[in-house]
């Protein structure tokens, strides 16, 4: 039997990590996969650091959606990948990758999941992470200076330039596609009971 995959996706904050987090403890260690959308920012050894780091990666165009659909192809037919790594300090793929292992159910984050039909149309449950921008910002701000060595101006000046307008254009209309919208993320705890116990049950069956 194929594997459940299931797409969770909504603006940066929202609360997308918490979601999955709960997938993971319903599940259990060893039957849930996930594969982050922001490993497969394209590798841009051409640019130096400075642009790179310059670069737009809030725009669907940043992800390599040809790799991320292939390895969503290979572990749907049963087969392990090698998922690339990344890091958001130097903004370069790692040159070491991260063996994802053929999995009941595949979790697919990030907030550009519903946003193109590459990766939409393999996914078997849709889902919409729906947060005000206020606390998405605070979230942002807090991961990205203590996650990704960022500084406050940097974290500030890219969320004008790139993140509130890529989520206006390509994240908020795409929830229109999602099979469900979950305000507030992973504190809300009717919505998520409902969804994970769901999900059990058919990965249970499988």
């Amino acid at each position: 039997m194929q594997p459940l995959i299931v797409g969770v996706a909504g603006g940066s904050g929202s609360g997308k990590s918490t979601v999955v987090q709960r997938l993971f403890a319903t599940l259990g260690e060893g039957r849930v996969a996930l594969l982050e959308t922001d490993a497969y920012y394209r590798d841009r050894p051409d640019l130096s650091a400075e642009e790179r780091a310059a670069l737009n990666y809030d725009h669907p165009d940043a992800t390599d959606e040809a790799l991320l659909a292939e390895h969503l192809r290979q572990l749907k037919a049963g087969q392990g990948i090698a998922a690339p790594r990344y890091d958001f300090v130097r903004h370069a793929r790692m040159a070491e990758t991260q063996w994802i292992p053929a999995s009941p159910c595949v979790v697919v984050e990030g907030i550009l999941v519903l946003a193109t039909d590459t990766i939409r149309d393999q996914l078997d449950l849709r889902l919409y992470v729906e947060t005000d921008a206020d606390v998405r910002f605070i979230r942002r701000l807090r991961r990205d200076i203590e996650k990704r060595g960022r500084t406050a101006e940097s974290v500030m000046a890219q969320w004008e330039e790139t993140v509130r307008p890529m989520h206006l254009q390509f994240v908020e209309p795409s929830k229109r596609h999602a099979d469900l919208i979950i305000p507030e993320g992973g504190h809300n705890m009717v919505a998520l009971d409902v969804i994970l116990a769901h999900l059990k049950a058919v990965v249970d069956a499988s």
